[in-house]
């Protein structure tokens, strides 16, 4: 491991496309309904805080990243809702998923819980990804298909070049793995103005709804 990669790194910096005001369609699985992980959350966040290095992610706004559409002023109406549409009919196929979060974490732009299998999530990832194919076709879904690593973030670096080593002795003390069974998977318009992502929820889709 590098010496760059024992420290932090701010994970606030404006990433290509993004600037202030501008938000983002994208595909998260929202954990409002996961008591557990919130917690988890509330154990180990005020430790964090301390460290005078990580900003602790608000509880309404935990979350597990999964697949963006694109920013909001590049996607018309017509065509979100045809891809919302895709994607619940794709998911609906798919039964609940039943996964481990952590133990948690840290790597240089914050902590989170990795969640286990990877598979099972990557499932639901492809479910949507198809969903967006049947409307933009297989080479107009964006970002990557490899390389996804699910996991729900707990707190983010708003510092760079700090030692991660007292953040990983907090850790030390909390790792604890938690079960959840994910249900549903959810189109919402994200920025990242006040220095957090918060968001607006478009569309909601559950799993296992197909008829049989």
């Amino acid at each position: 491991m590098t010496a760059e990669q024992m420290k932090t790194r701010d994970h606030w910096w404006w990433r290509p496309g993004w600037h202030q005001g501008r938000s983002f369609y994208t595909w998260h699985i929202l954990v409002e309904d996961q008591p557990a992980i919130h917690e988890f959350a509330k154990q180990v966040q005020p430790e964090l805080q301390v460290t005078g290095v990580l900003g602790p992610i608000p509880q309404q706004w935990l979350h597990m990243t999964m697949q963006g559409v694109g920013f909001t002023n590049e996607v018309s109406e017509e065509t979100l809702n045809a891809i919302a549409d895709a994607v619940t009919e794709r998911v609906a196929s798919i039964g609940p998923v039943a996964v481990t979060l952590g133990p948690p974490v840290v790597d240089a732009e914050g902590v989170n819980l990795p969640v286990r299998p990877v598979e099972a999530v990557d499932a639901v990832r492809r479910a949507v990804r198809d969903g967006i194919a049947d409307v933009w076709g297989a080479d107009g879904v964006p970002e990557a298909e490899d390389g996804f690593v699910p996991h729900v973030s707990l707190a983010y670096s708003h510092t760079s070049g700090a030692s991660l080593a007292p953040i990983r002795d907090i850790l030390a003390r909390h790792a604890a793995t938690i079960p959840a069974v994910l249900t549903r998977a959810s189109l919402i318009n994200m920025n990242r103005d006040n220095g957090m992502y918060e968001w607006r929820l478009i569309r909601r889709t559950s799993f296992g709804t197909a008829a049989t």
